[in-house]
C-alpha cells in the first residue's frame, strides 16, 4: 500500500514539542517560532494525518488518543535519527566499518595476528574481513581496489602502490631431525649445496622462490627441487617425512611441528621481510585509521 504523506520533520518536532510542554506559548518559545505559526504548523500535520492530536481548550491541551499513538512513534523516529546521525560520524572517522585484509603464510605466522588485535583493541566495532591471498595475487587485488591492505614479500616493487615494513625475520632452514646438520646453532647456505629441497609450489610461493633462489645462486649453486606442496604445513610434512630440507622465514618456530628442526641461516642476505600494501587512490576512513597502526608499526621497527 502507497502512502503519499506530505509533512516534514519541522512539523514533526513542532508536535513533539507541544506534546511534551502540552502549552502552545511555551512550545513556541522553545523552538523559537511564534504561537500563530506553531499552531499552523499543528493544523497543517492534523489535516495531512486526518486526525485531531490534542484536544485545546482556553486553559488545557491535552493529547488526544490518536496524539498519544503518534507521539510515541515520532519518539522513535527522532532515536533512530541521532542514532544514525552518531553512526554517519564514527564511519566518516574510521570507527565503525568494513576492512579486507590479504595475508600470506608468512604474515599469518608471524606480524599479523598482533597486529589485528590490537586493532581491534582500539577500534571494536570495525569488521575485519581476513583473505588468503599469495603475494603475487595481492599486487593485482590491491591495484583493483579489491582489498583494503596486504600483507605480503617486501620490499614492494610496484610503483603505485605504497607500502610500510611490518616485520623483519632471518631466514631459516627446516631440516628433518635426524639431519646431521640438525644439532647446528646455524648454518650457510652453502652448507645444503648437496640437499634435496621441498619449496613451496609455483602458484603460490613465486616471490619467496624468487628469493631463495638468489640466495642460494649467490652460494653458487642452484637447488636441487626434489618436492612441492602448496601450504606451510605441507612443506613442514615433507621434510618431517625425511623427503628433504627447506627454506623459510623464522616465524616456523611458531608453526608446531614434529619431526623437524629449525637452524637459522648465518648469511647476511637471508632476510624475509614482510610489508602491508596499499593503493593510494583507495582509503576509506577505517583503512586510514588501520594504515595509522600500520605507522607506529613501521616506526618501532627503526626504533
Amino acid at each position: 500500500m502507497s502512502i503519499n504523506i506530505r509533512f516534514d520533520l519541522k512539523q514533526i518536532k513542532a508536535f513533539v514539542r507541544v506534546a511534551q510542554l502540552l502549552h502552545f506559548k511555551r512550545a513556541a518559545d522553545a523552538l523559537f517560532i511564534t504561537q500563530p505559526a506553531l499552531s499552523r504548523l499543528i493544523k497543517a500535520l492534523e489535516s495531512e494525518l486526518g486526525a485531531e492530536l490534542f484536544m485545546r481548550t482556553t486553559r488545557h491541551v491535552a493529547l488526544t488518543e490518536a496524539g498519544r499513538l503518534f507521539l510515541q512513534e515520532c519518539q522513535q523516529v527522532f532515536r533512530h535519527i541521532e542514532r544514525g546521525i552518531d553512526l554517519a560520524r564514527s564511519a566518516a572517522a574510521g570507527d565503525i566499518g568494513h576492512l579486507t585484509v590479504a595475508y600470506n603464510d608468512f604474515a599469518i605466522n608471524g606480524a599479523l595476528p598482533g597486529i589485528l588485535e590490537r586493532f581491534k583493541d582500539l577500534h571494536p566495532d570495525v569488521t575485519v574481513e581476513l583473505l588468503y591471498m599469495p603475494s603475487h595475487e595481492q599486487y593485482k587485488a590491491i591495484r583493483d581496489s579489491l582489498i583494503d591492505v596486504g600483507f605480503l614479500l617486501g620490499p614492494m616493487t610496484e610503483p603505485d602502490i605504497a607500502s610500510l615494513p611490518v616485520n623483519q625475520e632471518r631466514m631459516v632452514a627446516i631440516l628433518p631431525s635426524r639431519h646431521p646438520l640438525a644439532g647446528q646453532a646455524t648454518l650457510r647456505i652453502e652448507q645444503l649445496r648437496d640437499e634435496r629441497f621441498i619449496f613451496g609450489a609455483p602458484s603460490g610461493w613465486s616471490l619467496f622462490r624468487d628469493q631463495a633462489f638468489q640466495l642460494c645462486q649467490r652460494a653458487g649453486f642452484s637447488p636441487n627441487i626434489h618436492q612441492e606442496a602448496t601450504t606451510s604445513i605441507g612443506i613442514l610434512g615433507l621434510v618431517a617425512a625425511n623427503m628433504g630440507v627447506s627454506l623459510y622465514s623464522e616465524c616456523a618456530y611458531r608453526i608446531q611441528r614434529e619431526g623437524v628442526v629449525i637452524v637459522p641461516l648465518q648469511d647476511e642476505h637471508a632476510q624475509v621481510q614482510t610489508i602491508a600494501a596499499w593503493n593510494e587512490e583507495y582509503q576509506s576512513p577505517t583503512a586510514a585509521r588501520f594504515k595509522a597502526l600500520l605507522g607506529h608499526r613501521a616506526a618501532e621497527l627503526h626504533a
